[in-house]
């Protein structure tokens, strides 16, 4: 079985109108998110040996705070990732290594929402996806084909976390 945890960054500030959206920070409610989050990560065990991250401030944030709680990931900073579509997002995660059984992605809508709607299976969870994976929600999908095979429908939605539950 394969796991993929797919966390949108937390919520960026708009402050600076002279910052390029690659450039943005968290905002103080994304950061209370993300520690809120960190908190959820590690009592809920999960422990991806990879992590793919956007090149975005905002996403590379995001994984400063949820990084201690994830074990002791390889972290792979991957420029492609920011503006990425969901189909790039399954190109990427379908070249996975095969040895590897639990990754993350952190990137941005609505890439992120879409690969979730390409590879997941009908469900609850779907549904509300479908409408948009909210700032610093964490999604976790599992399937049972090796990543490389990954395909529409191919993987279960088992668990959305929105940080405002939290």
């Amino acid at each position: 079985m394969i796991r993929v945890h797919v966390l949108r960054h937390a919520k960026s500030s708009w402050d600076d109108p002279g910052l390029g959206d690659h450039d943005r920070p968290l905002a103080p409610r994304g950061k209370r998110a993300g520690a809120a989050m960190a908190r959820w990560i590690a009592a809920h065990d999960v422990r991806p040996a990879v992590v793919l991250c956007s090149s975005a401030v905002r996403a590379r944030a995001t994984l400063e705070l949820v990084l201690p709680a994830l074990g002791e990931p390889s972290v792979l900073v991957e420029p492609g990732l920011y503006g990425a579509s969901g189909d790039a997002v399954l190109a990427r995660v379908r070249g996975l290594p095969a040895e590897i059984d639990e990754a993350m992605v952190i990137g941005h809508e609505p890439a992120l929402s879409s690969f979730i709607t390409l590879v997941g299976r009908e469900g609850p969870y779907l549904r509300r996806i479908e409408q948009k994976l909210p700032t610093g929600s964490l999604a976790t999908l599992e399937g049972e084909e090796p990543w490389a095979a990954l395909g529409p429908g191919s993987m279960r939605i088992v668990e959305l976390v929105l940080p405002r539950e939290l």
